[in-house]
């Protein structure tokens, strides 16, 4: 019972640094238009992540991305240490590259984290004629990381192009004062999809800790303070900011108008939604700086920074394959200690 605790008390501490980590996600193209201070942007973005809970709870009535997640591994290879471990690695990744200001991607990190352990568990990919990792999870959520910023920038891209369009007889001073006032739902909108994503992550972890404790069969049986403790943590994460990540989404890739927010923001919450009701959890890091660059790109291809770009990259190949390494370290260690 001791380390179920622990390990609920990580997954949520896990949740609330996720939130700040990526505050920068739902706060950074609104605060570096000035639309809102970054205190307001906060509270406004933390709102709508545990609005989230709402939606998902009342209105869609299910937790895909939560039971995807679940299914990373093998049920007959998930066991408490292995969730431990793979959590520890995860959040350890995740204040590193929140020091060096690296919008990185906690879904990934958490799936390397996850499979890291369980390998580290079983000895191998297969045992007893068994996968120990579950393909048709793993490869879907594996294909979306190239993915999922591509759909990004390419909806940016569109609706850039279209917007540009349509509003390019407008008065300029009236049109940004209407697309100030837009950015405000469009950065409501990505919080939104920021929060049922990412949150429902960790609600699939602490369900993985509680079926391998044996408190329950599936994540359907899941206790309503589950997702109300997950939403609430990623809520609070947000409020805190990761000012050292704003920077870097918000001016470090591009420098984005009040219209440009709009249209980068949508086009996130819009891929989101998206893969959300495919069960499919992604980036969001990753979706919002491919929407970021989508919009940068329209104005002419040296706007974007792409020595940035690439570096961003760099850090989101290593996210999975660092974090399954240290996950196994830390699972020999606790194992060897228990």
């Amino acid at each position: 019972m001791a380390l179920l605790l622990t390990i609920i008390a990580l997954a949520l501490l896990f949740d609330y640094i996720n939130g700040f980590h990526d505050a920068a996600i739902s706060i950074a193209t609104i605060v570096s238009t000035k639309v809102l201070t970054p205190f307001q942007a906060v509270l406004w973005a933390a709102i709508f992540n545990f609005a989230a809970f709402f939606i998902f709870k009342y209105f869609i009535g299910e937790f895909k991305i939560g039971n995807t997640i679940t299914h990373f591994v093998n049920k007959d290879f998930i066991t408490l240490p292995v969730i431990f471990s793979g959590l520890i690695a995860a959040i350890i990744w995740n204040l590193l590259t929140w020091w060096f200001g690296i919008p990185s991607s906690s879904s990934h990190t958490l799936l390397g984290g996850f499979v890291g352990a369980a390998l580290a568990h079983a000895g191998g990919w297969m045992v007893g004629g068994k996968n120990v990792i579950d393909y048709s999870s793993v490869i879907p959520t594996f294909f979306f990381i190239i993915l999922a910023p591509l759909i990004g920038m390419f909806v940016a891209l569109v609706i850039t192009i279209l917007i540009v369009n349509l509003f390019q007889r407008s008065n300029p001073y009236r049109a940004e004062g209407w697309f100030r006032r837009l950015q405000l739902l469009s950065s409501a909108l990505l919080s939104l999809g920021h929060g049922g994503n990412d949150a429902q992550k960790v609600l699939g972890i602490i369900a993985a800790a509680l079926v391998a404790h044996g408190d329950m069969d599936s994540i359907s049986e899941i206790p309503t303070w589950v997702p109300i403790a997950c939403f609430s943590a990623i809520a609070l994460g947000t409020m805190s900011g990761g000012w050292r990540i704003v920077k870097t989404m918000g001016s470090r890739i591009t420098k984005v108008s009040p219209l440009e927010g709009v249209c980068a923001e949508t086009a996130g919450a819009i891929t989101l939604f998206l893969t959300q009701s495919l069960g499919i959890p992604v980036s969001t890091t990753h979706t919002i700086t491919g929407a970021i660059v989508g919009v940068g790109a329209t104005k002419r291809m040296s706007a974007v920074r792409w020595g940035v770009t690439i570096n961003l990259v760099w850090a989101w190949v290593l996210t999975i394959p660092v974090s399954a390494l240290l996950a196994a370290l830390v699972y020999w260690g606790v194992h060897s200690f228990l």
